[in-house]
């Protein structure tokens, strides 16, 4: 790839306001695209000899070839309309090739949830070892349903809580939505329980590591992922807000007005997916029907 183009795509990352994930999975898009291209065609990649031919055959390799995941494919094929786009209205290409390309169709099906006995063996072996900041980090997911970025970027401003009640702000959630989440009592007695043993610290962010800086998004997902192996498991964040949402739903007879509520989703479509069956209840359901 020549330095203009690279100089293209840099200046297209930069008149955008993209998260630091954002940035990192546009680069890993565009990287992948590019070496591809060059391969195929066996020349240097060059934006304006891009064809449709070219980004159907990409989607095609990515998802037949490579056998990447229907989500994983569609985002490439939104970096690159995007880019595509900017190079449009930068007047450095006539016509936008990704224009035609439609992205993969995908099967809603229900994120997974963690079982029961195994989310009270991972927040029993936080607890046994007397470790109250994961307790308060697993709380937060297990008990609130936040994003692994949402409980790295609490403040200890954000907490409001009390022996009878207890919520929490997120003020940088997706697309930087702010919105109150109700904190329950077990969650609440976690994270007293870590304030309390929280060091003295110079900083406002509610989880410190060490030498007194902020946890960070790598240092909560370490947390999760430690006691995760602790119990036998590969657990990740996302799995246990999956597993929140999961047991709202089931205790609140599907209130799904509710639960975007708390998880902060525009579209209740996105939180209707909680609503579908895995092929395990599928099955047992099935096994009822008798004549």
């Amino acid at each position: 790839m020549s330095k203009s183009e690279s100089v293209l795509f840099a200046n297209f990352l930069s008149v955008n306001d993209f998260s630091d994930h954002t940035f990192k999975a546009l680069g890993h898009d565009f990287k992948k695209w590019v070496v591809w291209f060059e391969l195929i065609n066996e020349e240097e990649y060059e934006s304006r000899r891009v064809t449709i031919r070219d980004v159907t055959d990409f989607r095609k390799h990515l998802r037949e070839e490579r056998g990447q995941a229907v989500a994983t494919v569609n985002r490439a094929l939104v970096t690159l309309r995007r880019y595509f786009q900017f190079l449009v209205e930068r007047e450095v290409i006539e016509s936008n090739p990704t224009k035609g390309v439609k992205e993969l169709r995908r099967t809603p099906i229900a994120p997974q949830a963690i079982e029961r006995a195994a989310i009270r063996r991972l927040l029993r072996e936080a607890f046994v070892r007397e470790d109250h900041r994961s307790s308060a980090i697993l709380g937060l997911f297990v008990f609130c349903g936040l994003r692994l970025s949402e409980v790295a970027a609490l403040q200890i401003g954000d907490i409001d809580l009390t022996e009878r009640r207890g919520s929490l702000v997120v003020r940088h959630g997706k697309h930087n939505k702010e919105r109150t989440v109700p904190v329950p009592i077990q969650s609440r007695r976690m994270l007293m329980d870590y304030l309390m043993s929280r060091p003295p610290a110079d900083v406002d962010c509610l989880f410190i590591g060490r030498g007194i800086k902020p946890l960070g998004i790598d240092g909560v997902r370490y947390t999760v992922e430690k006691y995760g192996i602790a119990i036998g498991l590969d657990i990740h964040p996302h799995a246990l807000r999956h597993t929140f949402a999961t047991q709202y739903l089931e205790a609140n007879n599907n209130d799904l007005v509710g639960l975007a509520q708390i998880l902060g989703h525009e579209n209740i479509q996105t939180t209707s997916r909680y609503t579908q069956r895995g092929q395990s209840q599928l099955s047992a359901s099935s096994e009822l029907i008798a004549f």
